[in-house]
């Protein structure tokens, strides 16, 4: 039997281009295959957010970004907690029943709104025109405030003021109480914000 003469030249030319081909595949399928994963900003906008809020002290406030709204952690001292009764006369609705669905989850539908009745965690944005609130959490006569405020949030663009539950004063632009995100408890020290129900 005798041998065929390999041809060095055509044998250069098909592995070449067998890898070159091989590269190209592999380019087009990479971000063909990537179009079926959500981009690190798709999973930041839904991902839940988890917060420490072990150094948060009684009568301050931190705001964490979920999905792209600030949400607020207030930790109400026990007289900030003991004046939210008091109030119910002086708001448009108490008791969250107003679209109860769109802005407060079964276990925020009470005085404090809230799990704990220390921490509020709501969305920092008025139901109004989606203006953010201003902390008024000083009690007393303040410019734009009534001379009896007890503490709460002012909304600057057109007035609305909300206690520090969140609730909507009557007689003011804004419709609704501020939204209570969904959200739970992982310790006493953890909240996950954007998830309420354990998988």
């Amino acid at each position: 039997m005798s041998e065929t003469p390999i041809d060095s030249s055509k044998r250069t030319w098909l592995i070449a281009s067998g890898c070159a081909g091989a590269v190209g595949g592999v380019a087009v399928a990479v971000p063909f295959v990537s179009t079926f994963q959500p981009s690190e900003k798709a999973k930041a906008a839904g991902a839940a957010v988890e917060v420490d809020i072990s150094a948060l002290k009684a009568g301050e406030k931190m705001t964490v970004e979920w999905r792209g709204k600030p949400v607020w952690i207030v930790k109400r001292t026990p007289e900030q907690v003991a004046e939210l009764p008091k109030l119910d006369s002086q708001l448009a609705d108490p008791k969250s029943e107003r679209h109860p669905d769109e802005f407060t989850p079964p276990y925020a539908r009470n005085e404090h709104r809230s799990i704990k009745p220390e921490i509020l965690v709501a969305v920092g944005i008025c139901p109004h025109l989606g203006c953010s609130p201003s902390d008024k959490f000083t009690p007393g006569p303040q410019p734009s405030l009534p001379s009896d405020w007890q503490g709460g949030f002012l909304c600057p663009c057109h007035g609305s003021t909300f206690d520090l539950a969140g609730r909507v004063f009557k007689n003011k632009p804004s419709p609704d109480n501020l939204e209570v995100p969904p959200h739970m408890y992982l310790s006493d020290t953890r909240l996950l914000i954007g998830e309420d129900k354990k998988a």
